[in-house]
């Protein structure tokens, strides 16, 4: 493995550096490092950095301290961080992964992000010699804590051949869907599109069901047990029957991915009509001050679309407007 390119900051060697610690990543990282992985992270919080630090993980406040290791994960939230991140900013001065990691360095993004983005990031890479993956996963914090996300991996096969041993440290199955990485962020921004508009639809059917004065949980029984048995389904049904809106997809970053999906479809020509509809949800919940719900809120959204007043469970009031900020 080379040594770090930069001398003002020498490093112990490494193999993987992380960034992006929220409660997604920081769960990954703590899986890698559990699995026998060294692990440097990018973590500009005390708190956090102090934390992961007890875990095990060796923490940086400099991005330019990851830029010796074989692979770099970042899951950030949008574009942007991602952008600041790995092509960093010239007007400040500021190095990104693209200018500082060495060649035959891999980059593996797991966040979710445009597959324009994907695109200009490989082709960063490529031209320095460096490799880029595109792995984002299905799966919630919860999922990533016992270490089953679906990786959905896309990207040079020997890169991705190099990734490997990290993928079977944080899910329970990796599906490669293509060799050029933008195609893996398309299958995840539509796979987290059929799963919001499944969640819209129950929903609705649960506030429908709860106008007429019945429980809807034996209907969820029902059709989770019968038509729709799906993990979809089964695991969000039972959450918005039982108004449980804890976060852990919240609704801001629901919204970021459905816009995405949207801005796809128009820029194929083809039509998602019933994903406008979710959008609008996600837009009127936010303005009630629900963005800190997790999207099993579109369920509390449909039923004051009914007139129906919930009474919240404890722990589940709304927080702020917007998504809070990743510890990174």
């Amino acid at each position: 493995m080379n040594s770090a390119s930069v001398a003002s900051h020498p490093r112990p060697r490494s193999d993987v550096g992380f960034v992006g610690l929220g409660r997604m990543g920081g769960a990954m990282a703590v899986n890698l490092v559990a699995a026998g992985h060294p692990v440097i992270a990018y973590v500009r919080d005390p708190d956090q950095a102090r934390r992961l630090a007890a875990l095990g993980l060796e923490v940086t406040a400099d991005v330019a301290d990851l830029f010796g290791c074989d692979v770099v994960v970042s899951m950030l939230p949008d574009d942007a961080a991602v952008g600041d991140v790995a092509l960093g900013r010239a007007d400040a001065g500021v190095r990104g992964l693209a200018q500082g990691l060495n060649p035959g360095a891999i980059h593996l993004c797991m966040s979710t992000i445009s597959t324009a983005m994907a695109e200009r990031l490989g082709a960063e890479h490529a031209q320095r010699g460096q490799g880029y993956v595109a792995a984002p996963v299905f799966g919630n914090p919860d999922a990533a804590r016992q270490r089953l996300l679906y990786i959905i991996a896309a990207g040079d096969v020997g890169d991705i051949a190099r990734c490997k041993p990290l993928f079977d440290s944080l899910g329970q199955q990796t599906l490669v869907v293509g060799h050029e990485p933008w195609h893996a962020n398309l299958v995840k921004l539509l796979g987290n599109m059929m799963s919001a508009t499944a969640l819209e639809v129950m929903s609705e059917a649960v506030a429908l069901l709860l106008k007429r004065g019945l429980d809807p949980k034996p209907f969820m029984d029902i059709m989770t047990g019968t038509m729709f048995g799906g993990r979809v389904h089964k695991i969000y049904g039972e959450k918005i029957v039982d108004r449980a809106y804890a976060p852990g997809f919240v609704l801001p970053l629901v919204l970021k991915d459905v816009r995405l999906a949207l801005a796809e479809a128009e820029a194929a020509g083809a039509p998602m009509p019933s994903v406008n509809v979710v959008r609008d949800r996600l837009i009127t919940g936010i303005a009630r001050g629900y963005g800190g719900l997790d999207w099993t809120g579109l369920g509390l959204i449909a039923a004051e679309e009914a007139g129906i007043g919930l009474v919240r469970p404890a722990g589940a009031e709304p927080a702020t407007a917007t998504a809070p900020a990743p510890a990174v």
